[in-house]
């Protein structure tokens, strides 16, 4: 059983809280510290941002964090270093979320072999469809992959999906990209429905979870939520580390009070 399942395993019913941020933005010191905070304030699971020049899923929000990461000279090999200092101190889920081309350009055998002994459990790459993933899956072992659906997956895709998904289904409550968003989508409790009657693994809600009441709405239809923007866009509002990391602390609690009542 890998990290990822043991952590939603331990949860026995409550919702799990997924965060993302980017990797290097404002700066990967200041990532480090970011991970604890977020960890400190009750994430399940972190989900790490690679930043990308050409991403398939982001949002301006996250576009603009990985633009200003890839000036600060962020890397995936300095992302996989980041990834092993904070196991000196954390053994919190971590993921990596990617575009497949650094994968490529790193190797995807020492992509993986690097990622998992720096204590990465999991990666998300939402321009590698299962069509064309068999190699990548082929050597992934010791890394969760998890695949993402959407609003318009057909009942024989939630079923492929659903085969070869580890750790987790990501399910994007809309069409489009990331972002926050005034309310989540029409359907959303219908299309989660559904494809949790088709799955075994744990459904959770992303894509425009932006406060808590929205958490709290997708949390009673689903097992847990990721939220990425509205803590991406958090990190860019604040400068200083302090004030950044006491109204992270602040957002976190928020939500998952809301997700766990």
């Amino acid at each position: 059983m890998s990290r990822i399942e043991k952590r939603l395993a331990l949860l026995n019913g409550k919702k799990a809280l997924v965060a993302f941020y980017t990797a290097g933005d404002p700066d990967l010191s200041a990532s480090k510290d970011i991970f604890a905070v977020i960890e400190k304030n009750g994430a399940d699971i972190i989900e790490i941002g690679v930043p990308f020049s050409d991403p398939l899923a982001d949002g301006p929000t996250i576009q603009a964090s990985s633009h200003r990461s890839l000036q600060k000279g962020t890397t995936l090999k300095k992302i996989i270093q980041l990834v092993t200092d904070i196991r000196k101190t954390s053994e919190l889920p971590i993921i990596l979320m990617t575009s497949f081309n650094p994968i490529f350009v790193y190797g995807q055998k020492e992509f993986v072999a690097d990622a998992v002994k720096a204590g990465v459990d999991g990666v998300i790459i939402p321009d590698l469809p299962p069509e064309e993933a068999e190699e990548f899956l082929g050597i992934a072992e010791g890394l969760d992959m998890i695949f993402l659906l959407a609003p318009t997956s057909t009942p024989t895709r939630v079923q492929q999906i659903g085969k070869i998904s580890k750790g987790f289904i990501y399910y994007i409550s809309l069409t489009g990209t990331t972002g926050t968003k005034e309310a989540l989508s029409a359907g959303l409790e219908k299309k989660v429905s559904e494809i949790k009657k088709s799955v075994s693994l744990p459904v959770l809600v992303g894509f425009g979870v932006s406060g808590p009441e929205q958490a709290k709405q997708a949390a009673q239809i689903s097992d847990g939520v990721i939220i990425g923007s509205a803590i991406v866009k958090l990190i860019e509002a604040h400068s200083d580390p302090a004030e950044r990391d006491r109204k992270l602390a602040e957002f976190l609690a928020g939500i998952k009070k809301a997700i766990n009542p």
